[in-house]
């Protein structure tokens, strides 16, 4: 049977570029969502009648939601914040036996994922893998590239290099409600901690051309949920460069179009360092443009995987790095064109 995939969120700048990369790779798409008019829009402007249809799902109302998960191979989750949205449909991929990967970056859906949701996951014999996308999936998979064969692991930080990132209404809805949170969930010394946590200026050594920059540390990323599930470390951080927020067009971009977001430049690195002492380790980066074709391109490829039978072994919620190789998986990114992968001896250790 052929696969078909549906976008829920397909209206959203991310399910925009999901939906045209399916398309462009000739497969089926279902637009999903909660707002008839914009999803019949949208399907219009595609111009595909024969390879797409249109699906309203409103997040309170679990039959539709069923509906939609039952008549696709894999559901792609692109519609944020998904402290909101995450759970309900999440749900009913679970119930109607979908594979299911979103774009969420908040820790406490992910973590939430990871709790509430392997037994319904391994009932219905699915995969689901939350964050898949710019912020927290490729990191989770960098950070496995660069740790590969690692005995031991005192510290992992994913450091985000970001300039021109534009928002969108649901990115800047995220944004406000994590960075308000009083709650945030850390991995230090072994060990997952939820409380507040005082954020700190730190400069992290990114490679030249870049060099030091001041960073935000911590920020609040699902890397810290998923990398301790697959990397022998102590302690995992994320940390985001200062001046991303302090760019103009940061939170007054809502508007802006699809040429606009893509001019976005960005680094992420991963230095992991074995000792305690700062000796030892290995680090890792990609760059690129366009963070949002990044994102994208990351959950199509996770799930054309799942829909051909090429994801993991095991049913369950997995991370990113836990359901496709690492490595493997980024330099096919890397050939779609989403960034260029380095990886390498680390610079001097952050302090």
């Amino acid at each position: 049977m052929a696969s078909s995939f549906a976008v829920y969120g397909a209206t959203g700048h991310t399910g925009r570029l999901v939906t045209a990369e399916l398309l462009a790779r000739g497969h089926d798409v279902v637009l999903a969502g909660r707002n008839a008019d914009a999803l019949k829009t949208l399907a219009d402007e595609l111009g595909s009648p024969d390879r797409v249809r249109t699906h309203v799902a409103p997040l309170d109302d679990p039959a539709p939601l069923r509906e939609l998960a039952a008549g696709a191979s894999v559901l792609i989750h692109c519609a944020g914040p998904f402290s909101v949205t995450g759970a309900p449909v999440a749900s009913a991929a679970a119930e109607a036996g979908c594979h299911y990967v979103d774009h969420a970056l908040e820790p406490h859906h992910v973590k939430r994922m990871f709790d509430a949701f392997p037994a319904p996951a391994e009932r219905a014999g699915i995969v689901m893998v939350p964050g898949i996308s710019f912020y927290a999936g490729l990191g989770d998979l960098l950070a496995a590239a660069v740790t590969d064969g690692m005995p031991e692991v005192d510290r992992v930080t994913i450091a985000y290099a970001v300039t021109g990132w534009r928002m969108t209404t649901g990115a800047k809805n995220t944004a406000t409600q994590l960075f308000a949170e009083t709650e945030r969930i850390t991995f230090t010394d072994g060990a997952f901690h939820v409380g507040y946590v005082e954020p700190r200026n730190v400069v992290f050594p990114f490679p030249p051309p870049l060099g030091p920059r001041a960073m935000i540390a911590p920020v609040p990323f699902g890397e810290v949920v998923t990398i301790p599930r697959h990397v022998p470390a102590r302690n995992v951080e994320a940390q985001l460069t200062a001046h991303t927020f302090t760019e103009e067009q940061v939170f007054v971009s809502e508007d802006a179009d699809a040429a606009d977001r893509a001019r976005t430049d960005f680094t992420v690195a991963v230095q992991a360092i074995a000792d305690p002492s700062g000796r030892g380790g290995r680090a890792g980066q990609v760059s690129g443009h366009d963070l949002w074709r990044a994102g994208a391109l990351a959950s199509v490829e996770a799930a054309l995987r799942l829909a051909s039978g090429q994801g993991p072994a095991r049913t369950g919620v997995l991370s990113a790095a836990e359901a496709f190789p690492a490595e493997p998986f980024l330099r096919t990114l890397e050939r779609l064109g989403a960034f260029t992968l380095s990886l390498g001896a680390p610079q001097p250790s952050v302090r």
